[in-house]
């Protein structure tokens, strides 16, 4: 086997992204090979090439996500692969899945400035949740009176959804798109409500405030404006102590049904 032969060294990739089944850097994909057999970075990319058109046509394909190359099942077969686990996947509530989209979208954010778009407070076993699935991690802490931790996205968090960066996020245009349009009311008669009848209906009908409510629609456009210039390095923030989460009183909020 010619190492330094593109055609040669493409299924031996292959191999190492089969038997590894998750993401594999360049980086780690070199230290599988000793120093006086590891072919040139560029015959590495060429290599890589040939694999890529070699899936085409096939069941599987190579991604690039944010940790590195892998190989998947193409997105058109997911519904019958899917039957291979009989564990059903996890449904999110409506509350986690709007404050997954506010981190990614305006991170770093603070749980504070989160509930200030929601309009609600902010659950604390959503942002555990989030942080055990490692989605989201604490990047610092803002200069403010309770230095409050701020969230942003992780490399899995990118893995999970197909994105090799944050750039490839959907445009808030698309996700507003996809919200389905509100059913118009039916009148089912417009004849007039005789008068004796609509003077009773006055006389009990009491007045009443209409609780406030944030939209899905109304979440997308405080977020269209937050579409520009996404923070990606981190580096420059300084984490300082870790977030107790069990210290703070466990805050409720209405859930959405799942479906």
């Amino acid at each position: 086997m010619n190492l330094n032969e593109p055609r040669d060294l493409a299924p031996l990739l292959e191999a190492f992204l089969l038997a590894s089944g998750k993401p594999q850097s360049l980086e780690r994909l070199y230290e599988l090979f000793e120093e006086a057999e590891r072919p040139e970075p560029a015959v590495f990319k060429k290599a890589l090439e040939v694999l890529r058109k070699s899936c085409n046509g096939r069941a599987f394909e190579l991604k690039e996500v944010a940790s590195g190359f892998r190989l998947q099942i193409r997105e058109d077969y997911a519904p019958w692969v899917g039957r291979l686990w009989e564990e059903r996947p996890q449904r999110y509530s409506r509350a986690l899945l709007e404050t997954m989209a506010l981190i990614a979208y305006r991170q770093p954010i603070t749980r504070g400035e989160i509930e200030d778009v929601r309009g609600v407070a902010v659950n604390t076993n959503i942002i555990k949740t989030l942080l055990e699935r490692e989605w989201i991690r604490i990047v610092g802490y803002r200069e403010v009176p309770g230095k409050p931790a701020m969230f942003a996205t992780t490399k899995a968090f990118l893995d999970h959804f197909n994105l090799k960066n944050l750039d490839e996020l959907p445009p808030l245009a698309e996700l507003r798109e996809m919200e389905p349009a509100p059913e118009p009311v039916l009148e089912l008669d417009d004849a007039p409500v005789p008068a004796h009848l609509q003077a009773l209906a006055d006389a009990s009908a009491e007045p009443q405030e209409a609780p406030e409510e944030t939209s899905f629609r109304s979440l997308l456009t405080e977020l269209d404006a937050m579409e520009e210039g996404l923070k990606t390095d981190f580096d420059d923030l300084i984490d300082e102590t870790p977030l107790d989460l069990d210290a703070e009183p466990l805050e409720t909020e209405p859930q959405a049904p799942h479906q």
